[in-house]
């Protein structure tokens, strides 16, 4: 292996040697070689401070345009993290190594390209078993992740109040239990049970204990926190003001709606996920007449199972709704596909037949041609611009024909000025 770089090839083939006792006591330059690459990966983590370079990989039988389009979005979800992405490396194949995902010679050159070009961690796009997990780490130092740890990551990242974080370590440690459980399973036969546990017990066993005690009870508190608001959606029933819930794929620009409807300040970031926490404002109308305007995370496809469940009291709130708000991002050139994602979670979450309005966000970046092709695929859209507040005239106009049976008389730009 060649240590430097900027060399044309990672590697350097030596000229053929005869086969005597002194040729074959190479330690030495194996030891060197081994010292200057140490050399440079200790160098380039100086330099670089704390960000990661990646290196994004997707291996599967699926397409490779399909597997374009995953690894795009991967890149946009590794960026929104705050890694570096060095390169990206995608490849069909016939089948998933069960240990390995690719094959073992295509994982080694990977390897050594990652090394080559000084990246720090790999990212899969395809979720990792626990056993390729280890046996890829057991192949390199560098870090290996895969697309569910990366999401949990800027999950965590992004948390801020207590039931975020309670959601975010809940579907943390559901991730890593089984990952525990899998670097030995013959200690379960040996030591669990009667007469396993006390002081004799084993680290790992100690750690899935602990780990499974946590589950348990970060899922009781969360059964108080769902309490607590099946307790504030009562008094909200009963005072019969109307739920209105902004929905939509990450980063499509609902809270900068959220802000402009409702004159909030809400962090806007143009990065995915950069909302968690469920935020609730008030909007009121003409006549004293309000809503209750709530924003809630944002879908993504193939969404980890264990980040679906420990925020099912988060999405519980959406069952509520009088009205839901599907924000599309206009200019995303997959608009449509980002659309029937989120139809199909919001049928899998059993809540579709909730009336509902498509809002097409950010058409300001749309020339005159694309807003009339995205209007003739979509005709009961509306085309906006989170930006500007007149684009939301017309909207606010059907938001309220719905909720409250018939619209304003007087001017729907009204609501822009008393709204608190």
């Amino acid at each position: 292996l060649n240590p430097d770089p900027k060399a044309s090839l990672p590697w350097d083939l030596e000229t053929g040697l005869r086969v005597e006792p002194r040729n074959l006591e190479g330690h030495d330059r194996v030891r060197a070689i081994e010292e200057e690459m140490r050399r440079v990966r200790t160098s380039s983590r100086h330099q670089l401070s704390l960000r990661e370079r990646a290196i994004l990989v997707s291996a599967s039988p699926e397409s490779l345009s399909v597997q374009e389009e995953n690894i795009q979005e991967l890149e946009e979800l590794a960026l929104s993290a705050g890694v570096d992405v060095l390169g990206k490396e995608v490849q069909r194949i016939s089948a998933y190594h069960p240990s390995t995902l690719m094959s073992r010679d295509r994982l080694k050159s990977l390897i050594i390209h990652a090394l080559h070009v000084q990246a720090s961690l790999i990212i899969f796009e395809q979720n990792l078993s626990p056993v390729q997990v280890k046996t890829i780490a057991d192949m390199t130092e560098l870090k290996v992740i895969d697309r569910t740890q990366l999401i949990l990551d800027i999950f965590a990242r992004r948390a801020h109040s207590s039931d975020g974080k309670l959601q975010v370590e809940l579907a943390q440690l559901r991730y890593l239990l089984p990952r525990l459980e899998k670097r030995s399973t013959a200690l379960s036969r040996l030591t669990g049970g009667i007469g396993g546990r006390g002081p004799g017990e084993t680290r790992l066993e100690e750690d899935r204990r602990r780990v499974r005690d946590r589950i348990t009870h970060l899922s009781a508190k969360l059964a108080r926190v769902a309490l607590e608001r099946q307790n504030r959606k009562e008094r909200r029933k009963e005072r019969e003001i109307p739920v209105v819930s902004l929905v939509g794929y990450t980063n499509v620009g609902k809270s900068t709606l959220l802000n402009q409807l409702t004159g909030s300040s809400v962090l806007t970031e143009n990065r995915m996920f950069a909302t968690l926490d469920p935020t609730t404002r008030r909007l009121r109308f003409p006549r004293e007449r309000e809503i209750i305007l709530t924003d809630t995370v944002g879908f993504i496809r193939n969404l980890p199972g264990d980040l679906k469940r420990a925020f099912l009291a988060t999405f519980d709130e959406l069952k509520d709704a009088h009205l839901l708000l599907h924000v599309a991002d206009a200019s995303h050139p997959k608009v449509e596909e980002q659309i029937e994602r989120v139809d199909e979670l919001l049928k899998e979450m059993e809540i579709d037949a909730i009336p509902r309005i498509l809002i097409m966000n950010k058409a300001d970046r749309l020339s005159h041609a694309d807003r009339e092709i995205l209007q003739a695929r979509f005709p009961e859209s509306f085309l906006v611009s989170a930006l500007d507040r007149l684009t939301l005239l017309l909207l606010l106009e059907e938001m309220e024909r719905r909720l409250f049976s018939r619209s304003f008389s007087d001017d729907p730009a009204r609501v822009l000025a008393v709204r608190k």
